[in-house]
């Protein structure tokens, strides 16, 4: 691969470092590796640069693999938590019981930026460790992947109306200290 050829892998490597990631290069290959901690637990993520498609892919891979006596409840639980999901997927690996979120852009014929590598990352994590609870309880607990879907996403309902949700006005800013991202090792950035 020529230096003009890595457009996107260079650009990758400037945000992971000035957002002060700690990743490691996967030799002969245009991805990254790193580790992520959220607020419900830690897991490994990858980036990956696809030049000639003029795109960038992001995955968490959850800790654990689901054991095959649970993947069909899995299965309807990440098909449960996609449904109406608009940046992203959850997939899981049949054969393996692999899960992993992935988000990715295509910016054929545009230029890729930091800006827009943050937002296809952060929203990522987010994601992940809001429904890595939910996948837990699918394999070790007895609730319905229904159940737990709806308990995962009635708890995002209440945290998007703020806690002051019944005297909202649409003249007011709308602040919630979590519109920031946490960073790799966790915490909120300053």
């Amino acid at each position: 691969m020529h230096m003009g050829e890595q457009q996107i892998f260079n650009i990758m490597i400037e945000f992971f470092e000035e957002d002060e990631w700690d990743f490691q290069w996967m030799s002969g290959m245009s991805v990254l590796t790193m580790a992520f901690s959220g607020k419900n637990g830690k897991w490994t993520c990858f980036a990956q640069a696809r030049e000639v498609q003029q795109q960038f892919v992001f995955y968490s891979v959850l800790p654990i693999n689901v054991p095959k006596n649970k993947r069909q409840a899995t299965a309807e639980f990440l098909t449960r938590a996609n449904y109406g999901m608009i940046i992203g997927n959850f997939e899981m690996d049949y054969d393996d019981g692999e899960i992993r979120y992935k988000t990715s852009i295509d910016v054929e014929g545009e230029e890729l930026t930091p800006p827009l590598i943050r937002q296809v990352v952060y929203s990522n994590v987010v994601i992940t460790d809001r429904y890595l609870p939910g996948v837990m309880k699918v394999i070790y607990g007895d609730q319905t992947p229904a159940d737990i879907i709806q308990e995962i996403e009635s708890q995002e309902d209440d945290d998007d109306l703020g806690e002051n949700h019944d005297t909202y006005d649409d003249d007011e800013p709308y602040e919630d200290d979590d519109t920031q991202p946490p960073s790799p090792n966790g915490s909120k950035p300053h």
